[in-house]
């Protein structure tokens, strides 16, 4: 019988606020993945955006990091990352994955004393190396389709180079996003769709309304969470306005200059 493949599952957006249904995102990610007998979950990481990101409602980083470590203080194995959110701009999620894929290979060399080859090209890592995959709910794969949003060599390289761990919820239908969509459909063999049987559909976007009109969240958000809310007044009407006028950076970004990659 092969050894397990060693496996770091990151999560990347806003987390504004993180729920209870983010981190149970990973529990079932991690379930599905042993039951392959492919894998060996080592970690997980929670990435929230930097404040560039531009989407309205969102509050400061710096809380938004609080909170999910807040939240994760129980976990044993998940934590919360902040290089991306103090990131000046919004960054690209294939940029935040090639940096956290960088230190993971680079532990992981300094930890057995192998060099696994480029970080460029996968082709070179040994069964044992280390694995990357990006953790997302259903509706992320839609976000593949909207015009301007996503480069198409960004896509490639994150479902080719590292892969994705797509958690369904609701009506959704993942293997329908990824039949429609040629990059995805080429690498289904690296894309990993799980199965929610326990249906959990809490929204951040519905917390920060029920937060807004003074109604309760408690179990839809951990007990520590909803205090640091109220010690800071977060999720007020004042401050689902900002970003109100503002065009998603991503729309923005794609336009200009393509970015240096950390690779360069």
């Amino acid at each position: 019988m092969s050894a397990r493949i060693p496996l770091v599952l990151l999560a990347c957006g806003s987390f504004n606020p993180i729920t209870n249904q983010h981190m149970r995102l990973f529990e079932l990610a991690r379930d599905h993945l042993h039951q392959t007998g492919q894998f060996q979950v080592v970690g997980g990481i929670v990435s929230p955006v930097s404040d560039g990101y531009g989407k309205q409602g969102l509050v400061l980083a710096k809380h938004r990091i609080a909170m999910a470590r807040l939240a994760l203080q129980s976990s044993d194995w998940v934590s919360v990352d902040d290089w991306e959110s103090q990131q000046p701009d919004w960054t690209e999620t294939v940029v935040t994955m090639r940096y956290h894929y960088g230190r993971i290979l680079k532990q992981y060399q300094e930890g057995t004393g192998k060099d696994s080859g480029p970080t460029t090209n996968p082709h070179h890592l040994t069964s044992s190396s280390p694995r990357l995959k990006l953790l997302c709910g259903a509706d992320f794969l839609d976000t593949f389709k909207v015009p301007g949003l996503w480069l198409d060599d960004h896509v490639e390289e994150v479902a080719s180079r590292f892969g994705l761990v797509c958690v369904s919820r609701g009506g959704l239908e993942p293997e329908l996003a990824v039949h429609e969509s040629e990059t995805l459909s080429r690498h289904w063999r690296n894309i990993f769709l799980v199965r929610e049987w326990v249906r959990n559909e809490t929204s951040a976007t519905e917390v920060r309304r029920a937060l807004r009109r003074g109604l309760s969240v408690k179990y839809l958000l951990p007990d520590s969470v909803i205090k640091y809310i109220h010690q800071h007044n977060l999720y007020t009407g004042d401050s689902e306005l900002k970003n109100k006028d503002v065009l998603l950076r991503p729309l923005t970004k794609q336009t200009e200059m393509p970015v240096k990659t950390l690779d360069d």
